[in-house]
């Protein structure tokens, strides 16, 4: 049964690319295994996002067997023209992913958008419409499509493996409005760990919980103010029309 503040939803496409952004700088790129941390939630964002509150990925389940393939592709070069690569993409994706939000304690400007009941039944409606936002799997190319449904339906092709190790993942970004940690305030903190997949299913630590993080740079986060009942920026230029 659904809380007031988790969701849960079948992930699917044709294809998939979740790759470490070292690699998105060009050249050759190759997709994890699975789907990453990051990648999820920038799904959830999709469906519904405000500053309010933040998304906080449980666990995935993988429901169809891992295959991938090629393809060769031209993209921008970043010195003028273009270059010939070769992208590895995962094939013919399906997951399931739970999912619950949390206050984001770096914005006590937005305490009064505080609803838990409110926020759940717009993130809900919103995932029964395929979301707020077009659904990518990892890139732009690979598009997604999201539909509500229980984490425990259907039959996945690794239920009834015991362990499957997946080597060292990114999981995620801290950026600077998400840091718990006191010496991650206004930085951009990259953070890894080594998952395991169980009869199917990937359970992730919680973002503070990682214990492989490396500060990548200073930000400051951008600054947002409550007028009206609706989330604008502090400059005073609406960001998003999400209060309902």
């Amino acid at each position: 049964m659904e809380k007031e503040n988790s969701i849960t939803f079948a992930l699917t496409g044709r294809r998939a690319l979740f790759t470490d952004p070292v690699s998105k700088m060009g050249g050759e790129k190759f997709t994890y295994q699975v789907p990453t941390y990051q990648a999820l939630k920038g799904v959830l964002e999709s469906i519904y996002w405000k500053p309010t509150l933040v998304w906080i990925v449980d666990r995935v389940r993988v429901i169809k067997p891992i295959r991938s393939e090629s393809q060769a592709v031209r993209p921008i070069d970043y010195g003028g023209g273009n270059t010939l690569s070769i992208y590895t993409y995962l094939s013919d994706v399906e997951y399931r992913v739970q999912a619950h939000f949390v206050w984001n304690e770096n914005r006590p400007d937005l305490v009064r958008d505080r609803d838990e009941n409110k926020h759940f039944f717009i993130a809900r409606r919103a995932l029964e419409k395929g979301g707020r936002r077009d659904i990518f799997l990892g890139t732009r190319e690979c598009q997604g499509y999201v539909e509500p449904l229980d984490f425990e339906s259907g039959r996945g092709a690794y239920d009834e493996v015991d362990e499957f190790p997946l080597g060292l993942m990114f999981h995620g970004f801290t950026y600077p409005d998400e840091a718990v940690r006191q010496e991650e305030k206004n930085k951009l903190t990259a953070r890894f760990f080594r998952p395991v997949m169980k009869k199917g299913i990937i359970t992730f630590p919680a973002p503070e919980e990682c214990a492989i993080r490396r500060i990548l740079t200073d930000r400051k986060p951008r600054e947002f103010s409550l007028e009206k009942g609706n989330v604008t920026l502090a400059g005073g230029g609406a960001l998003d029309e999400f209060s309902e």
